[in-house]
C-alpha cells in the first residue's frame, strides 16, 4: 500500500476507482495502458484486492481492442468447452478462460506500482461517495475529475420477482490425473432440485480442479456445508480422486427480470455488477465490464459521459432488455424442475448464435432463433401466469 494522502488533501486525480475488484482492474489496466502517465487511486475496503473469486469468459467476450489488458490477468485457457444434458451432449470448440482473484490482484498491484502517478490503499472503507471526491471512514479524502463506484453485487438491491445464480465451488486437489481436460459449463445430468441444477467442472492443472454446484433459483439461500459434500460426491461419482479441498467460493448473484434501470450520466458512475453492467441471464461479468473498461480508458475523465458514452448505454441496455426477458421466462414459465429444458434447447442452437449470446453480441435473427421454433419442454403459460409473469 502506497503512503497514505493527508486528511482532506484533494489529489486532483483523474480517477477515483472504488472497489478493488475485475470491474476496477479492467478500468485501471485499460486506463494506464492508454495513458501511462494518467493519475488514479484505487480504493479496496478489505485487505487485498481481488477477493475470492474465479471469473471465467469465452474468447468471443473480448474484443481484440482490450486483449492487450485482459491477457495478463488469464490463468487458464482451455480451446474448448463440453455440455451436459439429458439425452444431449456437446463439445463446442470455442475458447474458455478464467481469472483467479490471486492472478488479478499481482498483475494489478504491480501495473498500480509501476505507474508514476497510480496508487492503491487497501483497508480504505469508503463512507461517502461522491461525484468528484471520495471520503474515507478515517477520514481521509479523495478527489478527481470522476468517481466510479464498483464496489459488487451486494448494492444492488433485487427487485420484485428477480431470480439467482448461486453456487458453492470447491477447488480441490488430486491424487491421480484429473478425468477431464476441458471445462464442463453445464452439467445437468443431475437431480434438479432447488430450480435449474448444475455442476460446473474447470480443469486447472493435472492434478487441480474447480466445482462448482450451481442453481438457477428463487431464492439466495445456500447451504454451504451440505452442498460442499454434493460436490464432493460428485467428484467421486465423475472419478475425480480428491486428495484435499484448497479453498472455497460461493455467491448468490441476482439475475434480473426487469429491463436495466436508468444509466445516470454524471459521475459518481456505479459500475459493476451493482450499475448493470453484467450478462443478466448468466451471471458473467466480463464481457460488460470490459467494454465500460474500454470505454472510459479511451475517454478523457472529463468526457466520459458524451455521445460515445449513449452509444455504449443504448447497446448494453439492448442486450440487457433480452437477457431479462429470458430470465423473466425460465422463472416465470417453468416449473423449477423443467428449467433445465430451456437451457439445453438453446445448446442445440448454432455455435455462433451461442457465442454471441454469452458475448452480449445478439443480432435480431439471433434473438427470433431463440423465442420462436418448437418451445422447450415444461413451458407453460398456466405456470407463467399463476408465477406473476404478466404482473
Amino acid at each position: 500500500m502506497n503512503p497514505a494522502v493527508p486528511p482532506s488533501a484533494p489529489t486532483g486525480l483523474d480517477l477515483v476507482l472504488v472497489g478493488g475488484g475485475l470491474q476496477s482492474a479492467l478500468i485501471a489496466l485499460s486506463v494506464l495502458e492508454r495513458r501511462p502517465d494518467a493519475s488514479l487511486v484505487m480504493l479496496e475496503g478489505s485487505d487485498r484486492i481481488g477477493g475470492n473469486h474465479t471469473w471465467s469468459f469465452h474468447a468471443g467476450d473480448v474484443p481484440e481492442a482490450a486483449h492487450g489488458f485482459v491477457e495478463p490477468l488469464v490463468e487458464h485457457r482451455w480451446p474448448a468447452y463440453d455440455v451436459a444434458f439429458p439425452g444431449h451432449e456437446r463439445r463446442l470448440d470455442q475458447g474458455y478462460a478464467t481469472i483467479s482473484s490471486d492472478r488479478l490482484a499481482a498483475v494489478v498491484t504491480e501495473r498500480l506500482r509501476a505507474a508514476p502517478h497510480a496508487v492503491l490503499h487497501t483497508g480504505a472503507r469508503a463512507v461517502e461517495v461522491t461525484g468528484t471526491s471520495v471520503t474515507l471512514d478515517d477520514g481521509r479524502q479523495f478527489a478527481g475529475k470522476a468517481v466510479i463506484d464498483s464496489r459488487g453485487p451486494g448494492r444492488l438491491p433485487p427487485a420484485p420477482g428477480t431470480g439467482f445464480q448461486k453456487f458453492v465451488g470447491l477447488e480441490l486437489d488430486l491424487a491421480e490425473p484429473s478425468p477431464r481436460t476441458v471445462p464442463l459449463l453445464m452439467d445437468a445430468c443431475v437431480q434438479q432440485t432447488d430450480g435449474f441444477r448444475f455442476f460446473y467442472v474447470l480443469p486447472l492443472a493435472e492434478r487441480r480442479v474447480l466445482i462448482e454446484d450451481t442453481y438457477f433459483s428463487d431464492t439466495a439461500d445456500l447451504g454451504l456445508a451440505a452442498i460442499s459434500r454434493e460436490i464432493l460426491a460428485y467428484a467421486r461419482a465423475r472419478g475425480f480422486v480428491v486428495s484435499g479441498v484448497v479453498r472455497r467460493e460461493s455467491g448468490a448473484l441476482p439475475l434480473p427480470v426487469r429491463a436495466l434501470p436508468v444509466l445516470h450520466s454524471v459521475s459518481p458512475l456505479v459500475a459493476g455488477y451493482a450499475g448493470g453492467w453484467f450478462h443478466p441471464a448468466t451471471g458473467y461479468s466480463l464481457p460488460a465490464a470490459v467494454r465500460l473498461a474500454l470505454h472510459v480508458g479511451q475517454t478523457p475523465a472529463e468526457d466520459l459521459f458524451g455521445a460515445d458514452w449513449e452509444r455504449l448505454v443504448a447497446r448494453h441496455r439492448q442486450q440487457f432488455r433480452f437477457g431479462a426477458l429470458l430470465n423473466k421466462m425460465l422463472f416465470t414459465a417453468f416449473a423449477p424442475e423443467d428449467r433445465w429444458n430451456a437451457l439445453a434447447r438453446f445448446y442445440r442452437m448454432p455455435e455462433a448464435t451461442i457465442a454471441r449470446f454469452y458475448s452480449l453480441e445478439t443480432t435480431q435473427a439471433d434473438r427470433l432463433r431463440v423465442l420462436c421454433g418448437r418451445p422447450p419442454r415444461g413451458l407453460s403459460a398456466r405456470t407463467a401466469i399463476s408465477r406473476g409473469a404478466f404482473a
